[in-house]
């Protein structure tokens, strides 16, 4: 079990910081081999989902109010620590997204762009496919759609 705190920007400190900076790179820079520029200057407008295993960061994703990204929330960034994916950790972590949004937004209408090779897990959220699929950093992505 992990266990899972919601802060808006001005409350991480430079510690968290700098460790989901580092995670985000390990994921998506260095495993997915994907050349692009992770610190968008978005971060400061979202709420950030911190998922700790013994003090270590191994789950994060952060949030938008709607409109910002889409017309829904938006949930982006979604990363679990590679040594950590068998525990089931992605499920807590976007559990614990959308239960932020509904708390935070008052909302339960949610967008993703999702990568198309996780489209099951995101089903099996009750996220659900839209329009047609495209490349983001020259990865094949979806939209997809949580309406309840």
């Amino acid at each position: 079990m992990i266990k899972i705190e919601v802060k808006p920007f001005d409350a991480l400190s430079i510690e968290e910081l700098y460790q989901i900076l580092q995670l985000r790179s390990e994921v998506f820079v260095v495993e997915q081999d994907c050349v692009y520029q992770d610190m968008d200057g978005k971060d400061k407008d979202a709420l950030h989902v911190i998922g700790y295993k013994n003090n270590k960061l191994v789950a994060y994703t952060r949030i938008f109010e709607p409109g910002y990204y889409f017309e829904y929330s938006s949930i982006g960034r979604v990363v679990v620590d590679k040594n950590e994916r068998t525990h089931g950790y992605g499920y807590d972590i976007m559990n614990a997204s959308i239960k932020a949004i509904k708390n935070t937004y008052n909302t339960s209408k949610i967008k993703i762009s999702a990568q198309v090779y996780l489209k099951r897990f995101y089903n099996n959220l009750e996220f659900f496919e839209v329009g047609e699929g495209y490349l983001e950093d020259g990865i094949p992505h979806i939209g997809m759609i949580r309406s309840r």
